[in-house]
Parts: structure tokens; C-alpha cells; sequence
């Protein structure tokens, strides 16, 4: 199927004003992760902020810096894992919808 270079254009600026409605949405949405067994948890939004952090004041009284340091890093970076999956999924489902584009990429 044959397109013209008008069409081409209209179809990628939709796209794009759909990407942009995308990401504003994702970025209100908010991503909670923990570790240790809920001990330290975080929460991020869909602009890779974090939030708000808890930790359990059983595990900060441990005296364990270093454990309590990869306890953060590990739920911080589980809940921004769990915001990046949402996003590509997004995208993924709008690249499924290229129509005729999609033939354009592949």
C-alpha cells in the first residue's frame, strides 16, 4: 500500500501528540516497590522522582549501615524498573497501532 507524503506527516504528528498525552499521564502516576521484606519501601512517579521512602525503624536501629544502604537502592530501583515497564508498555501498545507506518520501520 502506497502512501503520500501528506498522510505520511499527519499520521506521525497524531502519533506524537499521543506520546506527549502518554507520557503526562505516566508521569502522574505513581510506582511503589520495597525490599527486605516491606522493611524499606519507595515510591516514584512516572518522571523517575522518587517520592517517598519508609523505612522500618526496626531495620535502621540494626546499626547495619550498609545493609539498610542496599536495602534503599534495591527498592528504589525496583520501584523506577516498575515506572520504565509501564512506559515501554505504553509505547508498545501505541506502536501497534502505526497503521501504515508501521510498514515504514521494518
Amino acid at each position: 500500500m502506497k502512501m503520500d507524503m501528506k498522510s505520511i506527516m499527519k499520521q506521525a504528528q497524531s502519533l506524537q501528540a499521543e506520546m506527549a498525552k502518554k507520557q503526562e499521564e505516566l508521569a502522574k502516576k505513581t510506582f511503589d516497590a520495597s525490599a527486605g521484606g516491606g522493611m524499606v519501601s519507595a515510591t516514584v512517579n512516572g518522571k523517575h522522582e522518587l517520592l517517598k521512602l519508609s523505612i522500618d525503624p526496626s531495620v535502621a536501629g540494626t546499626g547495619d549501615v550498609e545493609m539498610l544502604q542496599d536495602l534503599v537502592v534495591a527498592a528504589v530501583n525496583e520501584a523506577f524498573k516498575r515506572a520504565g515497564e509501564a512506559m515501554q508498555s505504553e509505547l508498545a501498545g501505541m506502536m501497534g497501532g502505526l497503521g501504515g507506518l508501521g510498514g515504514m520501520f521494518g
